[in-house]
Formats: C-alpha cells, structure tokens, sequence
C-alpha cells in the first residue's frame, strides 16, 4: 500500500515501538548511540536493536547494556559503510537474526575541516566514501529488504550543513554530502513509497567528540550565530527519532526535520 495507513489509536501507543527490529549505522557512540538508547525505550520489553560499528571496541558491551537496562534484544554488528558488500551482510544477517527489519536510521558520518583549494582527492573521497556513499549504501541494503516485506523505514542523519554554509570552519566535503544525503532521501521516499517511508533528521551543533577537536574560538562564533546561544545535547534529539520511526508520523516521508536552536534561521 502506498504510505500504510495505521489505525487510529491512542496517542502515546502511536509512539509505541514494541516489535519492531530496529539497525542504527554508527549505533555505538554520539547521536548514534543516543539513537539506539531511545529505540530501545520505546519498545521496551518487544524491539530489537542493532548497532552497526566499524572502529569501536565497546560496542558488545554497550548492545548489552541497552539490552538489560530496557529488558530488550540488542546486539552489535561490524561494518564498514562504504564498503557495500560489509553493510550488505550486516543488515541481511540483522535480518536473518531478528526475523525482519521494520527501521533503519542511517547515521554514520565523519567530518573534516579543509580549504576547498587545499583538498586532495583522498581527503574528499574519504568524506563522500562514508557520508553519501555509505549513507546510500545503508539505505539500499534495507531498501531491498523491505521491497520484500512490502514495508520499512528509512531515517537519514543529515545535518544543517545541508542548508547553509557553516563559519568559520572550511568544510566544503562535508556540507556538500550532507546536502546529497537530504536530496536523496527525497528521491528514495518518491521511488519507494509503495512499501517504505523515508525521512532526514537533520541536528545544529550537537555536544559529540566531534566537535571537540575545534579550537574555543569557533565554539564562540557558533554560540553568537545560535539564537538558544548552546549546542544541544545527544538525548535531546531522542524524541524526534522516535517520532520518525513510529506510526506518530505515518503521512511523513520525504521531510527534512531541521533541530537547531534557531540556527538556520537569522
């Protein structure tokens, strides 16, 4: 059925994600993390949980951790995302595992700030490999699944960077494929609405390791160009994931739900 209809319920059970068999790219540190944590809350004592990591050592332990404090399944799954044929067998075998697939959110992502003159052919591929590339790469992988199940659906990670030009950093790669992750979760969300919705969520400056690399002075003009004058933290985004991948938001696909503090907005 294009865009499958839930029935009228109650409003919090609209939110209620027992049963479902969630994959989280990038699961296991960062939004990510705080994405998987609220997935699981949502449907404690009936969803499953899987964390999709490439470099963390912890991840095991903090599946488990996620599986005894909300009494759910959650396990933890290698994969690199830019290389299709890895994050094709994670999510088959998430699937094979679980016994389907309703949610995947998308979220792996790395960032670097370079003069635009000054890149070189690595340094940008690097950024489009994992950003765009892995982000398509993820999306196709559960894509296919749900084509089968005939339902699905697929949150994107995108960011503000998508809409503007981030100062005084340089990051013309990154900006550049966050701006190819919106456009294509509008094009999966055309071509697949017969059994899938597709959305972005698309954070400000959120409190991760990422940005702790950047020099105070930055973190200054970041505060003067945000109107809430803070970064938000992690959890704080927890609830529009949840609402992203409920029946709360069964007529929304395609949407880019910008959570910024005002920033894009001056």
């Amino acid at each position: 059925m294009v865009l499958s209809q839930p029935p009228n319920q109650h409003v919090m059970k609209a939110f209620d994600l027992t049963g479902k068999v969630a994959v989280i790219t990038g699961g296991a540190r960062g939004i990510g993390l705080e994405v998987s944590k609220a997935l699981a809350e949502a449907g404690a004592n009936g969803i499953k949980v899987a964390l999709i990591y490439h470099t963390s050592k912890t991840a095991d332990t903090i599946a488990a951790e996620i599986a005894s404090t909300n009494n759910v399944r959650a396990a933890a799954y290698q994969a690199n995302v830019s290389i299709q044929s890895e994050i094709e067998a994670a999510v088959q075998q998430v699937t094979k595992d679980f016994g389907k697939l309703d949610i995947i959110v998308v979220n792996s992502g790395i960032v670097s700030s370079i003069a635009a003159e000054d890149y070189t052919v690595d340094q940008w591929s690097e950024i489009m490999k994992v950003n765009l590339d892995g982000a398509f790469y993820s999306a196709q992988a559960a894509g296919r699944i749900f084509k089968t199940q005939g339902y699905g659906n697929v949150i994107f990670t995108a960011s503000v960077s998508a809409t503007l030009v981030n100062v005084p950093q340089k990051q013309a790669a990154y900006n550049a494929s966050k701006a190819g992750v919106v456009q294509l979760a509008k094009c999966l969300s055309v071509e697949w609405v017969d059994y899938c919705r597709v959305n972005c969520i698309s954070p400000g400056f959120i409190a991760t390791d990422i940005l702790d690399i950047h020099p105070e002075q930055w973190r200054e003009k970041w505060f003067s160009l945000i109107p809430a004058k803070r970064m938000a933290e992690c959890y704080e985004l927890k609830g529009a994931y949840v609402f992203c991948a409920s029946d709360a938001s069964s007529y929304m696909t395609g949407a880019n739900l910008i959570i910024d503090g005002g920033y894009t907005l001056p």
